[in-house]
């Protein structure tokens, strides 16, 4: 790890923090943020202890992403990690509701799993289905057995809707304070939202979810939303940094993000962003972040033009609600570094 960072500034003050004990929840499609994000820890052991990986719906219905997840698994030879599923689809939410909206209300300009079959499961390119056996629909007991047995200990980084976490919390609410501190990419505060015009992703994919977590007792919620992702892009001159680089990883990586979204491959002017990566990264070094702000935040979870967008939270009716450190301004070449080294990493 330590010939890994060379070059990157302080050195030591990521050793100081310790190493983390972590469960991941992620809505991987084929590679992208959360792929990268996922690389990323499994390649920093010194900094971080994974325990597991749940997958939720969002990007791609949830088989689908665990399908996704452990290909990468099998691509770092990393076996005895276990991947979860849980959720099958959001709380509430519909594809149903999703066409409605977007009749009634304008664009929705990404409707994620909501567009594909949740009966095809098909392996990433070129590759057979995974060998490895997710444990179906066990997600969210993992989640609490995990929470139980190390109490105090757990971050949770959150990288997709938050279905499961919000269940997990539901069946066993003395969990919330239990869990060390939640990590999550999702919401925005003052940005414009990336799906509707006020709502981000993950908290439009699943609302409800996303409000039952912003009210809970967990002591630490640490928020990467729009307002420091859009800080964080990606051009294709860094794209062409890792994709130079002929790993099967970064082979995978040159394959989604150059074909698929945002397609560097077919577009030279497509522009992408760190997103989920940003939370990972805070994990391996939070002096990256130079900005923050705290907020008691909730989500908008009455279906209508505005479902999903991140609002004030109005104490009276979650008056035990834990407070928000929501990420405002980074220092872009530190964030970058430390990607493109562990992406890269032979």
């Amino acid at each position: 790890m330590l010939r890994l960072l060379t070059g990157i500034a302080l050195v030591p003050a990521l050793f100081a923090a310790g190493r983390e004990t972590v469960i991941v929840d992620n809505d991987s499609g084929l590679f992208g943020d959360d792929g990268a994000a996922l690389v990323m820890l499994l390649r920093s052991p010194s900094l971080v202890n994974l325990l597991g990986i749940i997958v939720t719906p969002g990007n791609v219905w949830a088989a689908q992403g665990a399908e996704y997840t452990e290909h990468i698994l099998d691509l770092l030879n990393h076996s005895p990690l276990g991947v979860y599923t849980g959720a099958v689809t959001p709380l509430v939410h519909t594809a149903a509701m999703a066409r409605e909206s977007e009749r009634r209300w304008g664009k929705v300009t990404y409707t994620g799993a909501f567009g594909e079959d949740p009966k095809v499961v098909k392996p990433a390119p070129g590759a057979a289905l995974s060998p490895r056996r997710t444990h179906q629909e066990a997600a969210v007991e993992f989640l609490v057995s995990e929470i139980e047995r190390h109490a105090g200990e757990i971050t949770i980084l959150e990288l997709g809707p938050m279905t499961n976490l919000a269940l997990a919390l539901r069946l066993r609410p003395e969990i919330e304070t239990r869990i060390q501190r939640l990590v999550f990419m999702g919401g925005n505060l003052r940005a414009p939202g990336n799906v509707t015009t006020s709502a981000e992703f993950n908290f439009w994919f699943d609302p409800e979810a996303a409000r039952i977590v912003l009210r809970s007792r967990i002591p630490k919620k640490i928020m990467f939303g729009l307002d420091i992702c859009n800080t964080a892009p990606i051009h294709k001159s860094e794209f062409d940094q890792i994709a130079a680089v002929r790993t099967p990883i970064t082979e995978l990586y040159r394959e989604d993000l150059g074909n698929r979204y945002p397609g560097f491959l077919k577009h030279a002017d497509a522009v992408g962003y760190l997103w989920d990566s940003l939370a990972a990264a805070y994990l391996l070094d939070p002096a990256f972040v130079t900005r923050s702000e705290t907020h008691y935040l909730d989500v908008l979870a009455s279906w209508g033009r505005f479902y999903g967008s991140t609002v004030p939270l109005d104490r009276r009716v979650a008056p035990d609600a834990t407070p928000v450190t929501v990420m405002m301004a980074l220092d872009f070449k530190r964030v970058w570094n430390l990607y493109k080294e562990l992406l890269t990493h032979r």
